[in-house]
């Protein structure tokens, strides 16, 4: 199985383990769990934070994390508008989205990738959301980078944050670390529901599954390294999107997101025993509510949720209570990174930065030329970047974004 030694994690990214010790610490007490379930409760773990671990204790109770989303595919398709209505009415107001591109960073169409699922949502859920941002964050280093404190930013912001198709691993690489990724944990474990679809619930996962390597490179079976959301909820988990996936027709078994059943069985051999396993068949998705503690099965297939003794089914329309499946609600709020507030805490800019009139102009050039994919790109880095441009009779006009 090719692990990353845990004693390796803050190496991988020095500069980002030298400014956000809590994360990485929490990350290497993760890793040292899978192999001895029972370390937390046996030590005393001290962590950089100038609170003393009662007080950490009595502050835990207040958490309020937010919702949390997870599709097995079909996040766009016209019979899951139910599942987005059944989160966003749990909201309670209009979001503000984020749309994240990582998990698709390495594909020249990503922007189309993410601009999809927003024309998805603006079409057919269009009453349930404020405002809706690409966040154009494509690789951890260069012009697009994940490390980018305005690409941070609106996720700080957001109601709801979304990530999906793509690379699992890839995703993994560009976002284990970053400015991006510290931000949303943040963000969610102070209340913003997150939306992870087909790659993306890969990814979240304790270790992630590499789909690509395997299934179209020939890679020996293993498992990687995951983002490890769930080590919030209390219980080291994998998700398999795609699980009942039929394209492979007669002559090729494609369930268990390609990999096939004979194969899986041996993969799912490969998972440190306190791993559990979380399938989702197609079309299907798994709701967790935080304020009732409770996970609905929702769309046209099943959840599966297997351990090392046991397996449980759940239909759709099944609800079923947290701790049964054995997660409990996060109960560590994690600090903004530096330098990254809500920007209730900030005030407004009413001039808009050079950088900003530039891609005006760039966008303005695209139109002229009806290059409008291209323009749409740039629309969608203007908003990026805090600003709604609206195109009236007199030519574009900016406003910064609530």
């Amino acid at each position: 199985m090719a692990l990353e030694p845990w004693w390796q994690l803050a190496h991988l990214d020095p500069n980002a383990s030298e400014g956000h010790k809590v994360t990485y610490t929490e990350r290497q007490i993760a890793a040292v769990e899978r192999y001895l379930p029972e370390l937390r409760d046996a030590v005393d773990i001290c962590l950089p934070c100038n609170m003393d671990r009662s007080k950490e204790k009595e502050n835990t109770m207040s958490v309020q994390s937010g919702h949390l989303l997870l599709f097995g595919s079909g996040e766009i398709a016209p019979s899951s508008r139910p599942i987005w209505a059944a989160l966003f009415t749990r909201l309670g107001r209009p979001a503000r989205v984020v749309i994240l591109e990582t998990p698709a960073g390495f594909e020249p169409n990503s922007h189309h990738v993410a601009r999809r699922v927003a024309d998805y949502l603006q079409r057919r859920l269009s009453t349930h959301i404020a405002d809706i941002q690409i966040v154009p964050a494509r690789q951890r280093e260069g012009r697009w980078s994940t490390n980018t404190p305005d690409y941070a930013q609106p996720i700080a912001n957001a109601d709801l944050i979304y990530a999906g198709a793509g690379s699992p691993t890839y995703a993994v690489r560009h976002l284990a670390g970053s400015l991006v990724w510290e931000t949303v944990l943040a963000a969610h474990t102070r209340g913003a529901a997150l939306v992870a679809a087909s790659a993306a619930a890969i990814a979240l996962g304790t270790l992630a599954l590499p789909v690509y390597e395997i299934f179209k490179a020939g890679h020996p079976l293993h498992w990687e390294m995951g983002l490890d959301l769930f080590a919030l909820y209390g219980r080291r988990t994998v998700v398999i999107p795609h699980w009942n996936n039929r394209e492979g027709g007669n002559t090729l078994d494609t369930s268990r997101c390609f990999m096939g059943r004979a194969r899986f069985e041996r993969l799912q051999r490969m998972l440190p025993p306190n791993v559990s396993l979380l399938g989702l068949d197609e079309h299907t998705a798994l709701l967790l509510t935080p304020n009732d503690e409770q996970a609905h099965v929702l769309g046209k297939g099943m959840a599966i949720l297997a351990e090392a003794k046991a397996t449980t089914y759940l239909p759709s329309g099944s609800q079923v209570a947290w701790h049964r499946l054995g997660w409990h609600r996060p109960t560590t709020q994690l600090p903004w990174p530096t330098g990254v507030l809500p920007t209730g805490a900030q005030p407004k800019p009413t001039t808009p930065p050079a950088e900003v009139l530039a891609l005006v102009e760039q966008r303005q050039v695209a139109r002229a030329r009806k290059q409008w994919h291209e323009a749409d790109r740039l629309r969608d880095e203007i908003t990026a970047r805090g600003w709604r441009v609206l195109d009236t009779p007199d030519g574009p006009h900016l406003e910064p974004l609530p």
